[in-house]
């Protein structure tokens, strides 16, 4: 059930996140709005079936997976890093164990989800020469065509999002969002668990 607002006395937004009484940061009440819509509209349920509409077929025919570019962006970003000359030999290879490292899965789901794409014939397989108990994992002509295609489309939709910041905005926003991410992946439980809200509600 909607409360009136004092000042206006109009209901308030049933689902926007609820400030704090008493003093305190208007800048953070206004941060937890904006992360809250722009969770609600990129989990819309149109949405989500507009995106799948869209999706290709793979290499075999069948429509490409969210799981599948997981998969591929994953695979790209530890074949970067396997290459720069500091790394270790020990971690100079992909594997599926990396994979699930890298998307902070557990190794049996990061095992099926490899499996797909490589079943996409997106990320292809081959024997570690490190461990043959292991598979060193890389990226097909398909799969690199769907990572180039995918930070492309990308790029635009951001462009586009962004076109009216000067340079400078992007780069400070670049900045500070960047620092924000790293700092939620550091604490990644989000304050807002509805379990948490009446139980605390229900203290005040």
């Amino acid at each position: 059930m909607a409360t009136e607002t004092p000042a206006a006395g109009r209901p308030a937004e049933p689902d926007a996140p609820v400030p704090r009484e008493g003093p305190g940061d208007p800048a953070l009440t206004e941060i937890a709005t904006a992360l809250f819509h722009l969770r609600r509209v990129w989990a819309k349920p149109d949405l989500m079936k507009r995106i799948r509409a869209q999706t290709s077929a793979g290499p075999d025919g069948r429509p490409l997976q969210l799981s599948n570019l997981m998969v591929v962006n994953a695979v790209a970003a530890l074949t970067a890093a396997a290459e720069r000359p500091e790394c270790a030999a020990r971690r100079r290879e992909v594997t599926v164990g990396a994979v699930a490292e890298r998307l902070e899965i557990d190794p049996s789901t990061a095992s099926r989800l490899v499996g797909h794409a490589i079943d996409a014939g997106l990320v292809s397989r081959r024997p570690s020469p490190i461990d043959a108990r292991r598979a060193n994992l890389g990226l097909t002509e398909a799969g690199r065509r769907v990572k180039r295609v995918s930070d492309r489309s990308r790029r635009a939709y951001l462009d586009a999002l962004m076109a009216g910041w000067t340079a400078e905005e992007r780069a400070e926003f670049a900045r500070l969002l960047t620092r924000f991410a790293d700092a939620a992946a550091r604490a990644p439980e989000y304050s807002d668990g509805i379990g948490r809200i009446f139980e605390e509600a229900a203290a005040d």
